[in-house]
C-alpha cells in the first residue's frame, strides 16, 4: 500500500524548533494536512517523543519515534525506532556521548519538553545541537543494538551532511536509505556516488516551524500501515 510521510520533524526541544513546534500541534497539523505517518527527529534527543506519540494516537495518525544525531564528524543522521522504549534507551546513550554546553536560550533558544496537551513540563539545559562522541562508521552498529534504522540526513546539503563532511559514501556503508533535501539532485550526486543506486532516496520536510510541515507529496509503498512495515522498507528488508 502507498502512504504519505514526513519523518523528519523538529519539536521545540530542538533548539532551533519555533516554540509552536509543540509535540500535539506536530500531530494535529500533520493529521490536517492529510499525511499518514510522521516522525518527530530533535537534535540529539527523544525525550519528546513519548508525548508526541500519545498526541499522534489523539488526532488518529501514526508516529514514529526518533532523533536526528549529530555525529562526531558532525554528520547528521536521521535515526528511527520500532518502539519508544528504544528510543529512549537510545536517547540515553546519546546523552553520555554528547559534548557538554550549558544551553544559553538567549542565543540558541529554548529546549522545551512537554506533555502529550502541549504543557511545557521542563527545560533541556544541555546544547543540543553540538557533536556527539559518536562516529558515524559506528552508528549502523548502534541502530542494530537499538533495534533502529539510520538515514544519512539531507545529504545534498551543504553543511552537516554525508557528503559536505567527509566527501564521499563510505564503500564498507550498510545503510540502505539516504535523504534528500531536494529530489531533483539524485542523477547528479547518483553518477558520482554509485551506492545511491543501492539505497531507499526519501525526501522530507525538516521543519522546524509549523508552516513547514509537509503535505502528502512523499509517498512510501509498505507492506501495511504499520511502524514495523515502515522501518523494515527503510533498512531495505522488502
Amino acid at each position: 500500500m502507498k502512504i504519505s510521510y514526513d519523518l523528519h520533524l523538529h519539536s521545540c526541544l530542538s533548539p532551533c524548533g519555533d516554540q509552536a513546534m509543540t509535540p500535539a500541534m506536530i500531530a494535529g497539523i500533520a493529521a490536517v494536512s492529510g499525511l499518514d505517518v510522521i516522525a518527530l527527529t530533535d537534535h540529539n534527543s527523544s525525550k519528546n517523543c513519548e508525548a508526541f506519540l500519545k498526541a499522534c494516537d489523539h488526532y488518529g495518525i501514526l508516529g514514529i519515534a526518533g532523533m536526528e544525531l549529530n555525529t562526531i564528524e558532525e554528520v547528521h543522521v536521521v535515526c528511527l525506532f520500532e518502539h519508544v522504549k528504544d528510543a529512549l534507551l537510545f536517547d540515553e546513550y546519546v546523552s553520555s556521548k554528547l559534548i557538554k554546553i550549558r544551553n544559553d536560550p538567549m542565543i540558541f533558544g529554548k529546549q522545551l519538553l512537554c506533555d502529550e496537551f502541549d504543557n511545557v513540563i521542563g527545560e533541556e539545559q544541555n546544547l543540543l545541537i553540538n557533536a556527539t562522541a559518536i562516529s558515524f562508521d559506528n552508528l549502523f552498529e548502534l541502530m542494530q543494538r537499538y533495534h533502529g534504522v539510520m538515514i544519512p540526513a539531507h545529504i545534498d546539503k551543504n553543511a552537516n551532511s554525508v557528503l559536505s563532511n567527509l566527501g564521499f559514501l563510505p564503500e564498507d556503508s550498510q545503510f540502505r536509505c539516504l535523504e534528500l533535501r531536494h529530489k531533483e539532485n539524485y542523477d547528479q550526486l547518483a553518477s558520482i556516488h554509485s551506492y545511491m543506486k543501492e539505497c531507499l532516496v526519501i525526501t522530507n520536510s525538516d521543519a522546524h516551524y509549523v508552516e513547514h510541515i509537509n503535505n502528502p507529496i512523499n509517498f512510501l509503498e509498505v507492506e501495511e500501515k504499520s511502524v514495523k512495515a515502515i522501518i523494515k522498507k527503510l533498512k531495505g528488508n522488502n
